[in-house]
């Protein structure tokens, strides 16, 4: 296997999972994973709804590294375990994130953006009343206003997320269509020298290609991005490490020879 590592994985101190912490890292060593990173969301302000209650995206960071901790030692010899979180990213909350991203000796900090205006294109109200791609436009361009206001993150993941739930999903969408502000948005992450995550979770969703797609990321490389992980977004220890020989072959056609795993924060380069 050409890469080893899986930095994007929930478990039960995720809303959104109920995977036991230890059934994720056993499922890792099983599929001969030598590095995961848990990255369990952190999304302050997140719409409360039915679906999604108050604080139904805010980990307990103490009870999780708590358990971290433990899993560390006990698969010591077997695996790296990295410490990380998925801070859902929102301009009004750039000095809270901050001072979140302080507090803790985390490993990896993922930047996402799960809200727009106050809506989380995962629901079909953000797309009434325009079209698709003025949908996506916002999406893109509320990325590049997080990044003029917040740093505090090391990549910025599942860039295009928003064309997973889109009326047309991934149809009508290409790099070319939304060219003028993805460069825009990468040119500002290559200034902070932040880096972009290849999530894998869009073929398993049935998308065409993996988030972002295989134009965003030879166009990052040409900008000279080198800084890319690569996660499985799994919310289920089954899908731990899911589609990882693709990514080695998506990267290498994109012109990456490296990824990256980090540990305290920094980056370290590993070839695919």
């Amino acid at each position: 296997m050409a890469i080893t590592a899986d930095y994007h994985m929930h478990s039960l101190h995720s809303g959104d999972s109920q995977a036991p912490m230890e059934q994720m890292v056993q499922s890792a060593i099983s599929k001969g994973l030598t590095h995961i990173c848990f990255t369990e969301h952190m999304d302050f302000d997140f719409p409360v709804s039915d679906a999604s209650p108050e604080g139904y995206f805010e980990v307990n960071t103490d009870s999780y590294l708590y358990d971290l901790i433990k899993l560390r030692e006990n698969y010591a010899k077997d695996i790296q375990i990295g410490f990380g979180i998925e801070l859902g990213l929102q301009p009004h909350l750039a000095r809270q994130l901050a001072v979140y991203a302080k507090s803790f000796d985390f490993d990896f900090i993922i930047g996402s953006s799960h809200i727009v205006n106050k809506t989380d294109p995962y629901f079909p109200a953000y797309y009434e009343g325009r079209s698709e791609e003025e949908a996506y436009r916002e999406y893109f361009a509320s990325i590049i206003e997080n990044l003029k206001k917040i740093s505090n993150f090391d990549v910025y993941g599942h860039l295009d997320y928003v064309v997973r739930y889109g009326p047309n999903r991934d149809t009508n969408y290409s790099y070319d269509k939304y060219k003028d502000i993805y460069d825009e948005l990468l040119t500002l992450l290559l200034e902070k020298e932040k880096g972009i995550e290849l999530n894998t979770s869009g073929l398993r969703s049935g998308l065409k290609d993996m988030h972002p797609c295989m134009d965003v990321l030879r166009r990052y490389r040409e900008l000279g991005g080198e800084i890319i992980t690569i996660g499985s977004d799994a919310h289920k220890p089954e899908h731990v490490g899911s589609d990882l020989q693709r990514a080695a072959e998506v990267l290498t056609e994109c012109g990456f020879k490296y990824y990256t795993v980090f540990q305290h924060r920094l980056p370290e380069f590993k070839r695919i």
